[in-house]
């Protein structure tokens, strides 16, 4: 466990105080039918860090996002989010997860600005108009805020999607291939908002088929093999036969 000092209350010498891993899994493993998707994969996340898992289509990256969401069970092993069973993830806690999958979870009827606010609702902010406003500036979706989200291009509803699962500003954020169909623009856009996130103490898990470059953010980078999680290994170093922990940012 990871150790932070705090004073005691009282002014006086700093306390050692230990952080609890965010995100936990012990011999983790899906199989569907027959088909192993999933094999003993071992992940352990802390609070304010961050982590890439690459791989082809299939290889098991929305699964593993899934089951660590809660929204599918494990057939094997298990996963702990804040020390919690994901098989049986209580709501309070469902609530500091802010997840972005390949499905948007966005209303097409409604506008960009209607869906936020929604969701504000939903998740119980102070003012949801005002976070809604917000975030769509953020995003870079301001001069559309009225528009419905069916008349949006790919990219602009993979803005909104991010919005929507950043908009309660939770502790950990599962991303599925977020940077999926944006232009450069918008890259830069999440990258940055990644980046503010995890700057403010989120932990996030984000999925991809190659490593991205944030600049200023140090992620674990892994990949999955066969069902398998492993480092993942820049072909330079797979020359040498050595192993890293990270490749962004460098």
């Amino acid at each position: 466990m990871r150790h932070r000092d705090q004073t005691d209350g009282r002014g006086n010498r700093p306390v050692r105080v230990m952080s609890a891993p965010v995100v936990e899994t012990h011999s983790l493993a899906k199989t569907y039918g027959l088909s192993p998707v999933l094999r003993e994969v071992e992940l352990r996340l802390m609070p304010g860090a961050g982590a890439f898992v690459i791989g082809g289509n299939g290889a098991g990256k929305s699964t593993l996002l899934r089951i660590l969401a809660g929204l599918e069970a494990p057939s094997d092993g298990y996963a702990l989010i804040f020390g919690q069973d994901t098989r049986k993830l209580a709501a309070r806690y469902r609530r500091r997860i802010g997840v972005m999958a390949h499905q948007s979870f966005l209303y097409p009827n409604l506008t960009a600005r209607e869906n936020l606010q929604f969701y504000g609702e939903l998740y119980s902010l102070a003012d949801p108009r005002a976070s809604a406003e917000l975030w769509l500036e953020r995003v870079g979706l301001a001069d559309v805020a009225d528009s419905r989200v069916r008349t949006f291009s790919r990219g602009m509803e993979q803005r909104l999607s991010a919005a929507r699962a950043m908009l309660p500003e939770p502790a950990l954020l599962l991303l599925d291939e977020p940077f999926a169909s944006l232009d450069h623009d918008g890259v830069d856009i999440i990258a940055s908002l990644i980046r503010g996130a995890i700057e403010h103490g989120a932990s996030v898990i984000a999925t991809a088929h190659a490593i991205p470059e944030i600049e200023g953010v140090d992620f674990a980078a892994y990949e999955i093999s066969r069902g398998r999680l492993q480092p993942h290994l820049h072909k330079e170093e797979v020359r040498r036969g050595g192993r890293i922990r990270s490749l962004l940012g460098r």
